[in-house]
């Protein structure tokens, strides 16, 4: 069978070729001719003439033959591997001269890349990692490997758990419980996928219930390797790979053993198809078929391995679909990982959307900070600003008090002589009685009730000026406008000696109060008082009267001060509230323009008009009666 096998590969010659037992030669046919060499020289030399007269046959050495590769899972390691698909592929060159055969032995994941790379055109692998290229890549069944010595090929596969000899606990799979057990990786289909079936139907989760799985990778020995040195408790093999070790009764035990009648080796779990020879998508259908003939016609005796039509592989769909996994995988409840996995563009599409937004809301934040903090120091200025405008403000308030005190101070001296020089007239009466000895009760109590009568006089005079001239910012409340203006007219009379006549007219209803800060409205009623007075004391005595007024014209409250002077011409009258202006010699000209001030602080107004019969001037001071625009410019 050998020489066989060694004439078939030499035919890719054409002509005699000595080979030193046998003459080669290619007949016009494409046959080849091979037949021993004769001792007789004319016998030779006649056949040399006959294949020298035989046609040339033409070659093309441009042209290969197309070149067919078949993936392998190397589950026992490349050596191993080529030695035992080695006669399908020297099966498949002599049948089919006109393709070149080549195996590409690869692990499970090395697989899986080639296929969907599209440099494979058949695999053959485990049943489990069939039923996933079914399923992802469109790979169609071809043939199922018969070993000949299962019970059919249906049911020619499964796998063993093994412990060391020595083991005596671990007899049953739920013995394995809390141990380590080894495979050779997740995805082995005999490596672990069978045994994991049969755990759960055991009772146990490999994931939960285990101490741990070592995944140690192909080839299996590294499985049989870690069980002896004691790096795993247990390992999960290839039904029959076991078998093939020496002695392996008196190293290892088999965990679970099952009776499966037929089966020429021990296994731990049911039985499964075989492996299949599968044909990927966009390999020809026509290459399939005959590449399936050539294999059908493989013996088992004389090349080693032989072919049956394809198996049923529901009973490996089945086992998916109780793990959950290959094609079945969507059937697991979905968890985070699995959805993350699954939907992985879409969640790495949110996760920089969601860096993005947070980025872009750190900027945001960042720039608010920043403006918050500009926005801050400008609010903050501002409001020092305010601050200082308003102590300002009062500064000048106190001192345009103080000025009008000033200007009424030289008849202050009048005004308090009067009560004191009665106070001292009485006490001298008194004394002189005492002296005559007339004094008499009723004397006595009529000179203490003047007397007393007298000083409340001059503390009054004296408590209105102390007052007024106080430096200091009164709160706004809630006043009567009636006694707020009789307070002032007092106050001006008090320091006015020989004052005009003031008269008071009130259309105000009963019970009126606005708010006001009361002593800044006083000093807008006493240098309206005080400029009247200037304006007509060198007239007659009748011209000399000042009046004022108290009305309510819709929500304001008016108050008028009128004198009978002369009057103002336009141009004084449009300078009259501007600062430093003023008419008289001695004047600073900040009475009127702190006035008005004083008013639009109050959310009113202070106006200067000529009087209605063409005698002296009118000042009106409005002030809001309800709360909408008291504060506008406070």
């Amino acid at each position: 069978m050998h020489e066989e096998a060694a004439l078939r590969r030499r035919q890719g010659f054409s002509g005699p070729r000595w080979t030193g037992a046998t003459l080669d030669a290619r007949a016009p046919n494409g046959d080849l001719w091979v037949m021993p060499l004769p001792r007789s020289r004319l016998f030779l030399l006649a056949i040399l003439l006959f294949a020298l007269l035989l046609p040339p046959v033409q070659t093309h050495a441009d042209e290969s033959p197309p070149a067919v590769r078949i993936g392998v899972l190397a589950f026992l390691g490349d050596d191993a591997s080529g030695q035992a698909w080695f006669p399908l592929l020297d099966h498949l060159q002599h049948r089919l001269p006109g393709y070149r055969f080549s195996l590409v032995q690869l692990n499970h994941d090395g697989l899986e890349r080639a296929v969907t790379a599209g440099e494979l055109e058949f695999v053959i692998t485990n049943p489990g990692h069939y039923v996933e290229l079914e399923a992802r890549h469109g790979a169609s069944l071809v043939l199922t490997l018969d070993r000949g010595d299962a019970p059919a090929a249906e049911r020619a596969l499964g796998s063993v758990v093994i412990a060391p000899r020595q083991r005596a606990s671990l007899r049953e799979l739920p013995d394995l419980r809390g141990q380590r057990l080894a495979v050779v990786g997740k995805e082995g289909f005999g490596g672990y996928q069978l045994v994991w079936r049969e755990l759960l139907a055991a009772g146990l989760e490999p994931e939960r219930d285990l101490a741990g799985l070592l995944t140690l990778g192909l080839p299996m020995d590294r499985v049989l390797a870690a069980v002896e040195r004691g790096d795993a408790d247990a390992g999960v093999l290839r039904a029959c790979v076991l078998e093939q070790q020496p002695d392996w009764q008196t190293r290892f035990r088999v965990v679970g053993a099952r009776s499966e009648p037929g089966f020429p080796c021990v296994t731990s779990t049911r039985l499964y198809p075989d492996w299949p020879f599968a044909r990927l998508r966009g390999t020809p259908p026509a290459l399939g078929r005959e590449l399936a003939l050539a294999l059908l016609a493989m013996d088992r005796q004389r090349d080693g391995l032989a072919w049956a039509v394809p198996a049923d592989y529901q009973s490996v769909h089945a086992l998916f679909r109780e793990l959950q996994i290959g094609p079945y995988k969507d059937l697991q409840p979905p968890t985070v990982m699995m959805l993350a996995e699954r939907y992985w563009p879409w969640v790495a599409g949110f996760a920089l959307l969601v860096v993005a937004w947070v980025l872009y809301t750190v900027h945001v934040e960042r720039l608010v900070d920043t403006r918050t903090a500009a926005l801050r120091a400008v609010i903050e200025e501002r409001q020092q600003l305010a601050a200082d405008m308003r102590a300002s403000q009062e500064r000048a308030d106190h001192l345009a008090r103080l000025s009008v005190l000033g200007e009424l101070s030289g008849t202050l001296a009048h005004e308090l002589n009067q009560p004191l020089a009665t106070i001292a007239n009485y006490a001298g009466s008194l004394i002189r009685r005492l002296d005559g000895h007339r004094l008499t009760d009723d004397a006595v109590r009529e000179a203490a009730g003047e007397m007393a009568t007298q000083a409340e006089r001059a503390a009054d005079i004296l408590a209105r000026i102390r007052g007024f001239s106080r430096k200091r910012r009164m709160p706004r409340a809630a006043v009567s406008p009636r006694e707020m203006v009789d307070e002032a007219v007092a106050l001006f009379r008090g320091m006015l000696g020989g004052a005009p006549r003031i008269d008071i007219a009130s259309a105000l209803p009963p019970g009126l109060a606005v708010e006001m800060d009361a002593l800044q409205i006083q000093q807008v009623l006493l240098n309206l008082l005080k400029n009247g007075y200037d304006a007509s004391r060198s007239l007659p005595a009748e011209r000399q009267a000042l009046a004022l007024r108290l009305e309510q014209a819709d929500d304001l409250l008016l108050i008028t001060v009128r004198d009978h002077g002369s009057g103002m011409d336009d141009e004084t009258r449009r300078q009259l509230f501007e600062p430093f202006f003023t008419t008289k010699p001695e004047g600073l000209g900040l009475g009127l323009a702190i006035c008005r001030s004083i008013a639009e602080a109050h959310g009113g107004h202070l106006t200067a008009a000529p009087a209605a019969d063409g005698f002296g001037s009118e000042f009106t001071l409005s002030l809001p009666l309800n709360a909408s625009g008291r504060d506008a410019h406070a």
